[in-house]
């Protein structure tokens, strides 16, 4: 996987900023970034042209009131010993367009989001920056804490969910290996087992064993780096893995799920994967990288044309 070195942090001005900041922080330290891009959206402004005359200064001093919030935000809450270049960008306009915009301007490696449930504030839509951005995307629930010790990846042996536990292991190098690795499959029972004259049980342990054997051939295709990757085989039972996916990761006390985007050409770009659009949709506990190998995102077309 790529090295992070630029990260985009979308800040809001809510207490979710906190939080982001620190993440932003801890990642940056452990990937040695670049530089990191604090940036804040304001949505459309609807000032009328005669005010604006009386006024010529007050988006400019908009502007910068917003900037100083931000400044004063990342000086409260970023290690005061961690040295690292910074900007701070205010920009007009619709969330999702600007974000990734701005991903794509400065080729950022990494979009950094909060996903809030009882913060007020509007927060970023993180469903459609993982459609459209051209690099990976880290949400962050609330009350979040930046740590690596328990990384569940969750994969069906596809080449995204390769990339996703490279991911992880890279992680882990930068870990000085202390991070433990799961990588969970969710596998099920097909609804015409009967038909086969074997019991439910019979089919599941089928099931179950051809999923050992794609792991084994799965595994083999990937560097581990030395690093012990735990398997983890969970049969869905009420046709939802995504609930399996969670209660694991809560069952372990895991510190981040890590899932790959699905698209990877231009005919795929903009579907990340029904899991994955799920995973972002119903998950507000842990911390979930979507993975997307740099610039491969041919979905870029239709940003072009949105922007």
């Amino acid at each position: 996987m790529y090295q992070i070195k630029k990260i985009i942090v979308c800040l809001d001005q809510s207490e979710m900023d906190k939080t982001l900041v620190k993440f932003a922080t801890f990642i940056a330290k452990s990937n040695q970034s670049k530089k990191i891009y604090f940036t804040n959206i304001i949505r459309n402004l609807s000032i009328p042209k005669d005010v604006l005359a009386e006024f010529p200064n007050l988006i400019d001093n908009m502007v910068e009131e917003r900037k100083s919030q931000m400044k004063q935000v990342v000086k409260e809450n970023q290690d005061p010993d961690f040295n690292i270049s910074t900007a701070f960008i205010v920009r007009e306009g619709q969330l999702s367009k600007k974000v990734l915009k701005l991903a794509n301007e400065k080729s950022a490696d990494l979009i950094l989001v909060g996903k809030k449930t009882s913060i007020p504030g509007s927060g970023v839509i993180s469903q459609r920056l993982a459609r459209r951005a051209s690099c990976s995307l880290l949400i962050v629930p609330e009350n979040s804490q930046p740590k690596v010790k328990k990384i569940l990846v969750p994969s069906d042996f596809s080449d995204y969910s390769k990339d996703a536990l490279e991911e992880a292991i890279e992680i882990t190098e930068k870990n000085d290996g202390k991070s433990e690795i799961v990588c969970q499959n969710v596998y099920s029972v097909p609804s015409g087992y009967h038909f086969t004259g074997k019991s439910y049980e019979e089919f599941s342990e089928i099931m179950l064993m051809h999923a050992q054997v794609n792991y084994k051939k799965f595994i083999r295709k990937i560097d581990t780096k030395g690093h012990t990757i735990t398997p983890l085989y969970t049969r869905d039972e009420d046709d939802d893995p995504v609930v399996d996916i969670l209660n694991k990761a809560k069952e372990i006390e895991a510190s981040i799920i890590i899932i790959g985007a699905k698209g990877r050409t231009a005919a795929t770009a903009l579907f990340i994967g029904s899991l994955a659009e799920r995973l972002i949709q119903i998950n507000n506990k842990v911390p979930l990288l979507v993975t997307r190998p740099k610039g491969k995102n041919a979905g870029i077309i239709e940003y072009i044309l949105e922007i």
